[in-house]
């Protein structure tokens, strides 16, 4: 299977939305995370799943889902994938030391809220643990990086139907 790899960018919350789709279930490293004050940005690389070459994929039974993830030879894929937020005026984490480099973070959800003054966008990952971006604006790009390779575990969230 030939994959193409994604460029996307984020102008707008629905955008994002998007991205947000794209990147469900996407490890972060906090060693591969930054703020970048000077360029008023935020940059960070996720170990993705390949969520666009899963369509048309039966959804795993209950076993699985008890499981945490499906195994098999299903063909599933990761890829690594540089993000950037733009227009970023602030940072703040929550559930997690950043100082933790060892620290892998699981991306569930970006959520957007729109303020008088600014933007808010948050990075909801597992077990608690978030990152809010206070920005002037959405300017979020999202490039894949190099080549997918195999993986074996696709994720699910407990929401599969009954065999």
């Amino acid at each position: 299977m030939a994959f193409r790899k994604l460029r996307l960018r984020a102008e707008s919350a629905d955008d994002l939305d998007v991205i947000g789709a794209v990147l469900q279930d996407a490890l972060i490293p906090v060693a591969d995370m930054a703020y970048l004050p000077d360029e008023s940005s935020f940059a960070l690389v996720a170990n993705r799943f390949c969520w666009e070459s899963e369509a048309g994929a039966a959804p795993p039974g209950p076993a699985a889902a008890r499981r945490g993830a499906s195994s098999g030879q299903g063909g599933h894929h990761r890829v690594n994938a540089g993000v950037l937020f733009g227009e970023v005026q602030g940072v703040q984490t929550r559930g997690f030391d950043r100082e933790d480099t060892s620290r892998i973070l699981s991306l569930l959800a970006i959520r957007t809220e729109a303020g008088l003054d600014a933007t808010e966008i948050t990075l909801i990952c597992a077990g608690a643990a978030s990152i809010r971006l206070r920005v002037a604006g959405i300017d979020c790009r999202l490039d894949d990086i190099g080549e997918p390779w195999p993986t074996a575990w696709r994720p699910t969230h407990g929401d599969a139907e009954a065999d």
